[in-house]
């Protein structure tokens, strides 16, 4: 990466350094903390196999203290040596949208973009988790040559956005137009300043889709993915009986209506539409486009369904040379996220190796 001319925002499938998980304790609003806490090790063993792990948690001691015990309650085999724990205070665990985002300056110079994180539009309490990148930059958690940048006043969650890796980004405008984010910034100014922070060329704004039960405004990371710069996967709903069967056909429609640069529809890839959830009567945002790609792995949120196995297997069409795996992330569904939302990947060369 040298010689590009222009800032560049990676694509997820691209080489990487590692994950961050921010690490779930009794004070963070978690429902079964138990079984959350199990899905975390679930996830942080999968990403272990194919890459190093960071892991940002209050009480590190705590942390090792929990993986150690749940590993073994599950046999499994955990190299902590590929992990690199860091502390910091924290509101709640959602690494995808407190997470930095990794950039590439215009000569392949590495940068970390730290963007305000208001807690989903002034949702929920978030003066610890904005500050989380800030701490584990200091506290030396990226390689010397890796720049850290403050991005205030602009606010921005990691899982509102998804790149192609070559200028193009996909989003949606109930999100990134939420008068609770960017108040004084009209839909034009907030594109260009992607634009100017990513390197972009186009920003595709998809205007439908939000799931019953999501609390972040419509993140795309919920309903539609690049797996390559011609190729979408989303979430289709066709069961015409479920309340959201209109909003996720208009959004397909928009998805037909979207052109590769070079003037091509892409490859629109359909994600079987999850079985509903519900917690106390309340539906809660299930989804197979929260996957996360990694180091030749992709890692699939299961909701013990039929539709897992389907999921998986349109995935793995996609991702012939990866392993795709089904975890069970019914225990973060309460938290109305899942695996994608938890997690936040670094290109190679960017995390400090031990």
């Amino acid at each position: 990466m040298t010689g590009t001319g222009r800032r560049r925002l990676p694509a997820e499938w691209e080489e990487q350094s590692g994950v961050q998980l921010t690490w779930p304790h009794s004070d963070t609003e978690w429902y079964q903390l138990d079984k959350v806490l199990e899905c975390y090790v679930d996830i942080a063993y999968n990403i272990l196999r194919f890459e190093p792990l960071m892991i940002v948690a209050r009480d590190i001691d705590e942390a090792k203290e929990d993986i150690s015990r749940i590993a073994g309650q599950k046999g499994l085999e955990i190299d902590s040596d590929r992990i690199m724990f860091y502390r910091a205070d924290l509101n709640d665990t959602w690494a995808r949208d407190h997470g930095a985002i990794s950039v590439y300056g215009e000569n392949g110079e590495k940068y970390v973009f730290d963007f305000v994180f208001n807690g989903w539009g002034l949702k929920f309490a978030s003066n610890h988790d904005n500050q989380i990148t800030k701490t584990i930059f200091s506290a030396g958690a990226f390689e010397d040559d890796v720049m850290g940048v403050d991005m205030r006043p602009f606010v921005l969650e990691g899982g509102s956005i998804d790149s192609d890796g070559q200028g193009t980004l996909l989003t949606t405008t109930e999100c990134l137009c939420s008068m609770n984010r960017n108040e004084y910034l009209d839909k034009a100014e907030i594109e260009n300043e992607l634009k100017t922070a990513f390197g972009l060329d186009r920003v595709l704004w998809l205007d439908f889709g939000q799931i019953i039960g999501d609390d972040t405004d419509s993140h795309v990371d919920t309903l539609a993915r690049f797996c390559s710069p011609d190729t979408i996967a989303y979430v289709s709903c066709e069961d015409i009986n479920d309340p959201q069967y209109e909003e996720f056909s208009s959004m397909m429609l928009q998805l037909q209506s979207f052109r590769t640069p070079d003037g091509k529809p892409y490859r629109l890839v359909p994600l079987p539409f999850a079985d509903p959830i519900y917690l106390d009567g309340y539906r809660l945002p299930a989804t197979y486009a929260n996957f996360l790609i990694i180091n030749g792995a992709v890692l699939v949120p299961g909701t013990g369904s039929p539709k897992d196995e389907t999921a998986r297997k349109t995935l793995q069409e996609v991702f012939p040379d990866r392993e795709v795996i089904v975890v069970d992330c019914r225990a973060l569904l309460s938290g109305h996220g899942a695996l994608h939302c938890i997690t936040m990947q670094y290109p190679k060369g960017f995390i400090r190796m031990k």
